[in-house]
């Protein structure tokens, strides 16, 4: 990281916890947050009572019908600690470890529990999809009656347009990560599918069917982040957080070109700049692109600069992005594969990272010797960036 006078302790990502993730879990809310937080806390060689400060993200209080629920799922984890919650959308996940870092770079904590949690399944009946009715502009957008399928059906067509990519080109990243998360303990859609299967799969809205989407799930995330000093005292294997970058586009989607996410390039500008990134594709060894969708695992790849824009379809059909390739993407199986309980699911690409870089990723570790890795959301209506760059 290069020198700020503003950052008094370097940070370091020490433990890592995830839950099964699945749709209609039987857990409460409460219950998701204390076990991934446990098993941070265990990896790290802590304890509950060794925490400083509690950081926590998740998506809206629609979705566990709780009002105020960051008050509600920190039960039992965040008693008589410092917590605050951070909430962008679909970038949460991600934007998680980036305030927790504010909070041990400042010197405010030494020790920070990172938590996500979401709890989707019994949000809204039939589908939780009914939750973002209220996110639309009340004048412009609401007497349309749109959901988030139709404008990422508009997305994914203006990215096929703009830049000559294929349905089958797109679909062979939902192939790959299924397949990368039949690998992964706690993986909810893993799977071993063909390009045909995606291209056959039911028409949601065109371009996208059903094997082009993420499943709804429940779940939750953890990390611990300490000190410099701490993570020293910890461990011989400290995983740091090098980069943080966050940047918000307007909410006026309709207005923007929708081929590339700027959003996404502002963000991850940022993190290299902190990080002293100069040539990301040449220096990023494993990268978690925020995958929803299987386009968006190509449409960030070209906003994080990994490739020039439009070249991620080639990377990912010439095998680029497969985990013994030279550009190992979304080696966890994503959001496509593991599933995408929305926060938890960015926390889990952190996390994800974090064990890729200390090779402890087990069977989904990726060949090539990494030492420097990238989790990245995106979230709201297709304007949050969220990037987090790491190091061991």
């Amino acid at each position: 990281m290069r020198p700020n006078v503003n950052v008094k302790n370097r940070v370091a990502v020490v433990g890592a916890g995830l839950t099964l993730f699945r749709r209609r879990l039987l857990e409460t809310p409460q219950e998701l947050a204390w076990i991934a937080a446990k098993q941070a806390l265990q990896e790290a060689g802590l304890d509950f009572k060794d925490v400083d400060c509690v950081v926590s993200g998740s998506a809206p209080d629609a979705f566990d019908g709780v009002h105020m629920k960051g008050e509600y799922y920190v039960e039992g984890v965040a008693d008589g600690k410092p917590h605050v919650r951070v909430y962008v959308g679909g970038g949460t996940g991600v934007f998680v470890p980036v305030a927790a870092w504010w909070h041990v770079a400042s010197g405010l904590c030494k020790r920070v529990l990172v938590l996500a949690e979401e709890k989707m399944s019994s949000a809204a009946q039939p589908h939780p999809q009914a939750v973002f009715k209220h996110i639309w502009d009340p004048l412009i957008e609401k007497p349309l009656n749109p959901n988030l399928i139709w404008i990422f059906a508009m997305e994914m067509h203006r990215y096929m347009y703009r830049c000559g990519v294929k349905k089958e080109d797109i679909a062979l990243v939902s192939v790959k990560n299924k397949r990368n998360a039949l690998d992964h303990p706690s993986a909810q859609a893993a799977g071993r599918i063909t390009v045909e299967d995606v291209l056959n799969s039911e028409m949601l809205v065109y371009p996208v069917n059903r094997l082009d989407v993420s499943p709804v799930s429940d779940g939750a995330a953890a990390l611990v982040m300490v000190s410099e000093e701490w993570a020293n005292r910890l461990t011989d294997n400290p995983v740091w957080v090098e980069g943080i970058g966050f940047n918000l586009d307007s909410t006026n989607w309709t207005n923007r070109d929708l081929s590339f996410p700027v959003y996404v390039r502002r963000a991850a500008e940022m993190a290299y700049r902190l990080a002293g990134v100069t040539n990301p594709a040449k220096e990023i060894d494993v990268v978690e692109p925020y995958d929803p969708f299987d386009y968006k695992e190509l449409h960030h790849m070209e906003g994080l600069g990994l490739c020039a824009p439009c070249g991620a379809a080639k990377l990912t059909r010439e095998g680029l992005t497969q985990r013994d390739g030279e550009l190992p993407t979304s080696p966890s199986g994503g959001l496509l594969g593991v599933g995408n309980p929305i926060a938890a699911a960015g926390l889990m690409k952190v996390a994800e990272i974090f064990w890729q870089l200390r090779g402890e990723a087990g069977a989904r570790q990726v060949k090539k010797d990494a030492v420097t890795g990238l989790a990245q959301a995106w979230g709201d209506l297709m304007q949050v960036g969220t990037v987090v760059v790491m190091r061991r």
